[in-house]
């Protein structure tokens, strides 16, 4: 499985209305394509100086379910997401392969 991570540092004065159309708007499109077999958002608990920090995590099944999502579908959602909060957030892309899940 992969693990797709985009760690997001928001405004302090635009944070509410952020998290609102992330979880209305941008999560529910992403997912929209069918790629992805869940989504997480976490809020990073971190002594930050101009905003506050998240995690949102999608996860795939393979490789090909993640090439698919970035060659077809994440160039126009990423517009968006620039268009909308580029002046007001830091964002940085990291994708994990998972390769162990223990349960209790």
């Amino acid at each position: 499985m992969i693990l797709y991570n985009i760690t997001v540092n928001i405004d302090h004065d635009i944070n509410k209305e952020w998290l609102v159309w992330m979880k209305d708007i941008h999560i529910p499109d992403v997912l929209s394509t069918g790629l992805f077999i869940e989504n997480k958002v976490a809020k990073i608990h971190a002594e930050e100086d101009g905003g506050l920090s998240y995690s949102i995590q999608y996860l795939l099944k393979s490789w090909e379910d993640y090439n698919l999502y970035q060659s077809k579908f994440a160039p126009h959602l990423q517009k968006k997401y620039q268009d909308k909060y580029a002046n007001k957030s830091v964002a940085f892309r990291t994708v994990l392969e998972i390769i162990h899940v223990a349960h209790h």
